[in-house]
Order: C-alpha cells, then sequence, then structure tokens
C-alpha cells in the first residue's frame, strides 16, 4: 500500500512539473505561410477575410506570434516579427467580429481586445505605438494595416527579413503616391493628405526634419517634390474611411 501510494505521489508531482513547464517558444514567425495564404486571399488590398476564417493555418500563425521569443533579435528582425504579427492579429479581430468602423468599434478592436505577443497579451495599440513605432521607422505606416480602406493596401506577401528595406520602401512610396489617399496641386500648392500624416507627423519630421521633406524624398512627380523640399504645400488632411477593405 505503501508503495502504491509512494508511486501515486509520484506521478502527481511529474505531473504538476509537465503543467508547469512553458511552452516552447517559435524560433520564427512561419512567413512561408503567411505569404501563401496573402496570396491566396489579398488582391491589389482587397481581403478575402472568408478565406481566413476557421483556417487551421492561419490560426497556427496567431499561436506561433504568442511563442515567439524576441529577446535575441536585431532591430530589423524585430521590424519583420513585429510587422507581420500586426497584420495577421488586425485580420484575427476581423474575425473575430471586431471592427474599426465606428468610435466605440475602434476602442474595442485597437485598445480593448488583446492578443499574446512573444509572451505577451497586449492590444493592436500598444504593439504599435510601444513596439512597433519604438524602432524608429517611419515606413511602418505604410505597411501595417488595421482593415479599412483608408489604410495602406495590405501587401500580396509577407514582409522578410531579406527583402524589407525594398518592401517599406515600395509600401511607402505606393501609398504615398496614391492620388485615393493623397493629392498634390502644385499650380495652387495645396496638399490633401492622409490623416496618417497628421497622427503620425512627429515620426516624418524625426526622419526627415520636417513632413513635407519626407514627402519629397518618396513623390514621383519632380515639381511636387521640389516644392515640398520648400515647404511650399498648404496641408489639409483627408477624412479617415474605416470601412472594411475586403470581405467577411
Amino acid at each position: 500500500m505503501c508503495r502504491l501510494s509512494f508511486r501515486f505521489s509520484v506521478q502527481k508531482i511529474l505531473l504538476a512539473a509537465i503543467l508547469l513547464m512553458p511552452f516552447p517558444a517559435a524560433a520564427e514567425l512561419d512567413l512561408a505561410t503567411w505569404d501563401a495564404l496573402l496570396k491566396e486571399a489579398v488582391i491589389d488590398g482587397n481581403v478575402d477575410y472568408t478565406q481566413w476564417q476557421h483556417n487551421p493555418r492561419f490560426d497556427a500563425l496567431v499561436d506561433q506570434i504568442g511563442t515567439v521569443d524576441t529577446s535575441a533579435m536585431t532591430r530589423q528582425q524585430k521590424l519583420v516579427f513585429y510587422i507581420n504579427a500586426y497584420n495577421i492579429l488586425a485580420a484575427r479581430g476581423i474575425l473575430d467580429g471586431s471592427s474599426p468602423s465606428t468610435l466605440l468599434g475602434r476602442h474595442v478592436y485597437f485598445k480593448r481586445d488583446k492578443y499574446l505577443v512573444a509572451g505577451n497579451r497586449i492590444t493592436l495599440h500598444e504593439l504599435e505605438h510601444d513596439l512597433i513605432r519604438a524602432l524608429q521607422e517611419p515606413r511602418i505606416h505604410f505597411a501595417i494595416v488595421c482593415a479599412s480602406k483608408s489604410c495602406p493596401i495590405l501587401q500580396s506577401e509577407a514582409y522578410t527579413l531579406q527583402r524589407l528595406d525594398q518592401q517599406l520602401t515600395v509600401a511607402a512610396m505606393g501609398f504615398i503616391n496614391s492620388a485615393q489617399h493623397n493629392q498634390f496641386n502644385p499650380a495652387n500648392r495645396r496638399a490633401q493628405l492622409s490623416s496618417i500624416f497628421k497622427w503620425f507627423e512627429e515620426d516624418f519630421v524625426a526622419a526627415s526634419g520636417s513632413l513635407q521633406a519626407y514627402l519629397a524624398s518618396m513623390v514621383d512627380d519632380k515639381d511636387v517634390a521640389d516644392l515640398l523640399e520648400q515647404d511650399a504645400f498648404n496641408i489639409s488632411y483627408r477624412r479617415y474611411d474605416w470601412r472594411l477593405n475586403g470581405t467577411r
């Protein structure tokens, strides 16, 4: 009887030890799977969210985001991880029924809903402002996508370490030169810009000295660029369209 009791006690101790063991950290996010999911569901920035609903490949990515260890990552590796993580979790929020389309919805979507990111339960707002913006890369504002029509488009590929600089520049220039988001009239020196440039002006100023100087480095039109370099435009900001950037 004592021997059985001893064995039972040892089994309980072993079971408790197993349950208390930390879940093994993922070395990195499975970007090949995310890339494939993006190519399947995103066309010119229009997202078919129905393809990711109850999709085990998508769900596995959300789980991985919670267990990735960022402690030894370089700045560039963190940018890759956090940008992709933000876009995945922004889609997760839509799939879970949240929406930034209303004022209350934006509070829930950005500041109430929490997700496990690298072992910490945080909101999309905290992910963007505390982790991504801290890396001091203004082009992230054209790479992270909050599922709305006025957001930059969700690219049909995952961000990768090998191509990060090129991908960020393509995303930034694509957004800045899109008449849907920004319009420059050199004749009357008026510019209507996305509200992104109002909300995050300090990031662009920190990078280039002024908002217009930052824009000058990205616009395709040389005449517009010359005027921007002189801070010659009178700027106003466009109303943000928070409607969904696809179907669900």
